[in-house]
């Protein structure tokens, strides 16, 4: 009897459920990502489905191969296209920017492009695709003002819009998903970082937060389905999972790097380098004229599990290029003790006191970034690292009290 091509696919997933007694226990203690345990499963929350997927260069099987490609050669799929956030679907373009509509040359596949597009104008581009049914697979990093996760917000409000249904592939927050820290967003500072009342580390996955989208932000919710994980737990870092790091941005090449974004990205919102430009961004924090004085005061505070090192360097691109400028390294050294938010306020009271040249962006970015003006006022009026954080935690407990419902892991 002569197998099919797909009855081959079937037969070789049948065979793989089969492993060792070694291979078994490996699965019992390594989490399997939603794409993982779709794959496993031929694919039958999508059949019969026209299917898109939003996705990015994170979109990849344990492999590395990227999830696109996978199923493109994949009879048990009907991949029909490809939506792209910033940076795009292939990851060419540097912040800010994405890639436009082409057909992709690896599998033919039109990707269309979602960047800076929601409401009825996203929706009409789901509808002109011609598919069923949206899934969503891109990796987070934990932090409010990390565009993916609005990406996905809006990408649900387009597709309850174009009457179309809504997967979600659940992977890890490489972070973990111990607790929300940080301020919570006021809905008058909306914007592409931030649409609605999230805390700055929401310590949430994809998945999680979708269900969390429906339930409280969609005036109409969406029909959502999410591939939950197995066997990740809530306390798990990124390198618990065994999975390949790929940058999910130009300017996020490593876990460290997630590690301390959700702190120090708030240096966007200053005169200061956030350390774009440099092989460690967001690690690496400075600007003309800072000296040593900065580590000292940052040390002195003794904050939990971190330790800053007088640092310089020079960007090659964005503040300051090709400039030499003094400031800080972060360096963690006991990642479950350590709270970027709180170090990230620390960094920028202790900044504003030895350099007098410190100075917010003249936009006000900062208060998108944290979600109101209350950081940046309370800064400039004198204020603690302490006194600013004790300002957001009535509303990070309701926060935390809301976000409670919608967790899937323990």
């Amino acid at each position: 009897m002569r197998l099919s091509r797909r009855a081959l696919l079937a037969a070789t997933t049948a065979a793989a459920s089969l492993p060792s007694a070694a291979a078994a226990s490996e699965r019992r203690t390594r989490p399997r990502t939603g794409f993982e345990r779709l794959a496993a499963d031929g694919y039958s929350v999508l059949e019969g489905q026209k299917v898109a997927i939003v996705t990015n260069p994170t979109g990849v099987a344990r492999d590395v191969r990227h999830v696109v490609d996978v199923m493109h050669v994949d009879d048990r799929v009907n991949l029909r296209a490809v939506f792209g956030p910033e940076h795009g679907f292939r990851g060419t373009a540097q912040a800010g920017g994405s890639e436009g509509r082409y057909d992709d040359p690896a599998t033919g596949l039109p990707v269309y492009d979602t960047y800076l597009k929601s409401g009825q104008p996203l929706a009409d581009i789901f509808t002109a695709s011609g598919v069923d049914t949206i899934v969503f697979d891109i990796q987070d990093v934990g932090a409010r003002f990390y565009t993916y996760i609005w990406t996905l917000y809006d990408c649900m409000e387009a597709a309850q819009l174009a009457g179309k249904r809504f997967v979600v592939l659940d992977r890890p927050n490489p972070v973990t998903g111990r607790s929300a820290q940080g301020p919570v967003l006021h809905k008058e500072f909306a914007s592409f970082v931030g649409r609605q009342p999230v805390s700055q580390a929401h310590g949430m996955t994809v998945a999680e937060l979708a269900r969390l989208f429906n339930g409280e932000f969609l005036t109409t919710p969406v029909p959502l389905e999410t591939v939950r994980m197995t066997g990740w737990r809530r306390s798990d870092f990124h390198d618990a999972s065994g999975l390949p790091w790929v940058p999910p941005s130009p300017n996020m090449p490593t876990p460290d790097t997630a590690l301390v974004y959700a702190g120090t990205c708030l240096f966007e919102g200053t005169n200061l380098s956030e350390g774009r430009g440099t092989t460690r961004p967001f690690e690496l924090l400075g600007a003309e004229g800072v000296d040593g004085r900065w580590a000292a005061a940052a040390n002195e505070l003794g904050l939990a599990g971190v330790r800053f090192r007088e640092a310089y360097f020079a960007p090659t691109f964005s503040k300051f290029q090709g400039k030499t400028v003094g400031g800080v390294q972060i360096h963690v050294h006991d990642r479950a003790a350590y709270d970027p938010v709180r170090t990230g306020i620390a960094l920028l009271v202790t900044a504003r006191k030895v350099w007098s040249g410190f100075g917010w962006r003249p936009d006000n970015w900062i208060d998108k970034l944290t979600g109101s003006t209350r950081v940046r006022t309370m800064i400039d009026a004198g204020a603690g690292t302490d006194d600013v954080v004790a300002g957001w935690q009535r509303e990070l407990a309701a926060f935390r009290r809301v976000r409670e419902e919608y967790l899937l892991y323990r």
